[in-house]
């Protein structure tokens, strides 16, 4: 999720151009530091306590000296390299250290001379690290951020600069050099960020000890490990305020039940329309509010909408394969809705994970001659593994083999392992914004939906997850005709010949846009494929009255993606109206509106069902 994602998530404050004048901080009220310390002291123990504890339990979670990733032998082979060619290293060197040196220079003109002197180097425009003022107009700030970028931008270019990296070296160096670089930035730190200071000067330091009142927190959620709070979780109800589309649940079995939404017209579209979610996630994305859900808009424009809620697991699932989401998935939830409305034919959405189930599940049903689905869409999915982007970092054989000895032990992925995960990928947007945010301006976070919603984690069995990584990610042997079998069946996505969907996003950060485009060189269908701008949730999730986030469409499929979009037009607000168009235009026929729970399926409970409740803490 980036930055454009987190919109409204913040307040917004004063700002001065000015730091603060050390003479008129304030020390705070004695009364409320000796509570605080009091405090501090009992909970730390607690936390400290409750953490030997669960290291002591978890043996090799703990191991000393393990290194999963690998991370030091990948920067030793970049080390190698460049030391064989100093002279790239030397002049990398040389140019970091002129642009230093004009730095001190400017820096001294505007002190002494009040001199207006251009920037040696600027931050992004979007980088809201640097929104303050102050980081611009005072000539001390001004010199420590312009620092700090120098010195970014040297560590990265020392990255890059190495020759003959093997590819997933040079990835992993380049992912952990950014991951050092944003976690050293002066505005995450309380002496060199001149918002933490002007706020530690007007509270008199409380700012801070409210700060360290919520990392305790914190720790004493993540039950002695650091879990950041991003939103105030107080303030949402799933089935309250989120997720509020009424429904009934009208099937359920192990893995998933099966929403059957009420409908809001007279008459709907005789196809049925079946929404796979991804598991890595919970199906309310799609439902977050009425004003940003897409359920609420599919079922306006007439679609009878059965939503898939996937099963949070626990040690008692550890065995669920990616064949059994086929068949307790996306084949079960194709039975019940033939019995709760008597159509055989459906209109499928897959959305990421639940994307590449569709898919797979749709080469099975080629070779079973199996025509139920009538059409496909697909939201930012990837089926091509290739070039898969930054998850990659996290996907090679040692530590998919360290990952695997947990999940062997617990049974599953816990959910907050691939939540950490995720976040890396936007550490400023994700991690260290609420650093400061939390601890250093010592704020309480906003409520926000999408962040609630994002912390919401889920767990992974241990097998289904296992053979997804190894299998797809690694492997990438979902694209080679027959490399993998589910359900005795050999599965090639070549034999997928149904109308096709493929919305992705320029700036998904999880299925790149062009690594989800082969999916157009696959499929043999007729295939419409559109890009949204944003990314991987915030593209997906925008409505048509939002008015926000353009998108692009092209009627030709050339095999390079660069190529589609030279040809593509853009058009302005959400692609929602346009794929309504799309899958109404296939099959127009309409019948009375279905009731839930009164055709052949009876109401279980009511949406959004008790799965989704289920908490990945519980």
């Amino acid at each position: 999720m980036g930055t454009e994602e987190r919109e409204g998530a913040e307040g917004s404050m004063a700002q001065n151009d000015t730091p603060p004048d050390p003479g008129a901080f304030r020390m705070p009220d004695p009364a409320l530091v000796s509570r605080t310390m009091a405090d501090v002291a009992e909970r730390g123990q607690r936390i400290v306590a409750d953490f030997l504890k669960r290291q002591a339990g978890e043996g090799l979670d703990g191991a000393p000296g393990a290194d999963p990733s690998h991370i030091g032998s990948a920067f030793m082979e970049m080390t190698t390299r460049l030391m064989a060619n100093p002279a790239r290293l030397m002049q990398a060197q040389l140019g970091f250290w002129q642009d230093y040196l004009t730095l001190w220079q400017n820096t001294a003109r505007r002190i002494w001379g009040g001199e207006e002197v251009s920037p040696v180097i600027a931050e992004d425009p979007k980088d809201r690290r640097f929104k303050d003022e102050a980081w611009r107009e005072n000539e001390v700030f001004d010199f420590i951020k312009q620092s700090y970028l120098l010195s970014a931008r040297y560590f990265t270019n020392v990255a890059h600069a190495a020759d003959d990296l093997d590819p997933k070296t040079a990835q992993k160096v380049d992912f952990y050099t950014r991951q050092f670089v944003d976690a050293m930035s002066p505005s995450n730190f309380l002496m060199t960020n001149p918002e933490v200071l002007r706020r530690t000067a007007e509270t008199g330091g409380e700012n801070l000890l409210r700060g360290l009142q919520n990392l305790l927190s914190d720790l004493e959620r993540g039950k002695g490990k650091l879990r950041i709070r991003m939103t105030d979780e107080t303030k949402f109800q799933i089935g309250e305020n989120i997720a509020v589309s009424p429904g009934k649940v009208v099937y359920q079995n192990d893995l998933m039940q099966l929403i059957q939404y009420s409908p809001a017209t007279g008459t709907v579209l005789k196809r049925p329309l079946l929404i796979i979610p991804p598991w890595i996630n919970k199906f309310y994305i799609l439902d977050l509010r009425p004003k940003n859900s897409f359920v609420r808009w599919a079922v306006a424009q007439g679609h009878t909408v059965f939503m898939v809620s996937w099963v949070n697991p626990d040690e008692t699932l550890a065995q669920k394969s990616f064949e059994d989401y086929m068949i307790e998935g996306v084949y079960a939830a194709l039975d019940a809705i033939q019995k709760a409305t008597g159509e055989k034919a459906v209109n499928a959405i897959g959305y990421c994970l639940g994307g590449t189930l569709l898919a797979s599940t749709l080469a099975h049903m080629a070779v079973k001659k199996d025509t139920r689905i009538k059409s496909a869409t697909f939201f930012t999915t990837m089926v091509d593994f290739a070039e898969a982007g930054e998850l990659s970092v996290f996907i090679d054989e040692e530590q998919l083999q360290s990952l695997e000895e947990r999940m062997q032990k617990r049974g599953y992925l816990e959910g907050r392992e691939m939540a950490t995960t995720f976040n890396m990928l936007r550490a400023n947007d994700l991690i260290w914004s609420f650093v400061v945010q939390n601890y250093l301006l010592g704020q309480e976070p906003f409520p926000f939906d999408l962040l609630y919603w994002n912390d919401d984690s889920t767990r992974m069995p241990a097998a289904m997850h296992s053979f997804y990584l190894r299998r797809m990610y690694q492997q990438n042997d979902l694209v080679k005709p027959g490399a993998i079998s589910l359900g005795g069946v050999d599965l090639d996505l070549r034999k997928i010949k149904l109308p096709t969907y493929i919305l992705s996003t320029r700036e998904d950060h999880i299925a790149p846009w062009k690594s989800t485009y082969r999916a157009t060189q696959i499929y043999q269908g007729p295939v419409r494929f559109v890009l949204a701008a944003s990314g991987h949730i915030a593209g997906v999730a925008n409505p048509p009255e939002s008015g926000k986030y353009s998108h692009w469409v092209a009627d030709s499929l050339p095999p390079a993606p660069e190529d589609w979009f030279a040809s593509a037009t853009e058009l302005a607000g959400s692609w929602w109206p346009d794929w309504h168009r799309w899958v109404s235009g296939l099959d127009k026929a309409q019948v009375k509106a279905r009731i839930p729970g009164e055709g052949g399926l009876p109401a279980l409970e009511d949406a959004p069902g008790s799965y989704v409740k289920v908490m990945a803490t519980d």
